[in-house]
């Protein structure tokens, strides 16, 4: 798992980085939740969601957003967080320029940032966005949505209303040319306590059942 340091748009940008051994493999990126409330790239769940690409055979990257960590800069709610995103997927494609797609994950915040970052990149194949803050962000970008993907919700979310979450994916569900999956977990909160290995395991068979329609990961 190297340590990384690499340029961000207001600095420099801290990760962890696991190239895969395939030339050709697909590229992962995980984004964390939000920095004002304790977010990093070693949340439990961004670190969890690094190990399950990389024993798929993906390169694999995880980055703290500006101010975070090592990371220079400061907090820009959001603006600024999805121009480290783009940096951040272009330092890992200047040493794959053979990688066969992209996928995105993101906890909370990071979904938000995600969910804009496919919409501006075509190269993003598949997503997950775990706990997305359909109430506390505008969303209306995904018009249409460019990628198939999972989102994942606990129904006992104080957060993020399931409301808001199930109007999400039903917007995104009528969509043409993709197919969102949608799994809830019941009992779990925003944070997945005590459920996170029923979240990853829930994650690892969706990106499993996509690779397998793909064809696209040499381990």
């Amino acid at each position: 798992m190297p340590e990384v340091i690499f340029n961000g748009p207001e600095g420099r940008l801290e990760g962890r980085y696991q190239p895969s051994k395939s030339k050709t493999a697909p590229i992962a990126m995980i984004l964390h939740p939000h920095p004002r409330f304790g977010g990093t790239m070693n949340n439990q769940i961004i670190y969890e969601l690094y190990y399950m690409y990389v024993r798929r055979g993906f390169t694999v990257l995880r980055f703290n957003f500006r101010g975070v960590g090592r990371s220079q800069g400061t907090f820009d709610h959001g603006t600024g967080e999805l121009s480290d995103a783009a940096a951040a997927l272009d330092w890992v494609q200047t040493f794959h320029p053979d990688s066969r797609g992209c996928w995105i994950a993101g906890f909370s915040f990071g979904a938000w940032i995600g969910m804009q970052l496919l919409m501006r990149r075509p190269e993003v194949e598949g997503f997950i966005s775990i706990a997305p803050p359909a109430n506390l962000y505008d969303f209306s970008f995904l018009a249409p949505c460019p990628a198939s993907g999972l989102m994942v919700h606990g129904d006992a979310d104080k957060v993020v209303p399931m409301k808001d979450v199930q109007a999400l994916v039903d917007k995104l569900k009528a969509q043409k040319g993709i197919t969102i999956d949608h799994e809830t977990l019941p009992g779990a909160n925003h944070f997945f306590s005590g459920q996170t290995d029923t979240l990853l395991e829930l994650c690892g068979n969706y990106v499993d059942k996509r690779l397998e329609v793909l064809g696209k990961v040499d381990i």
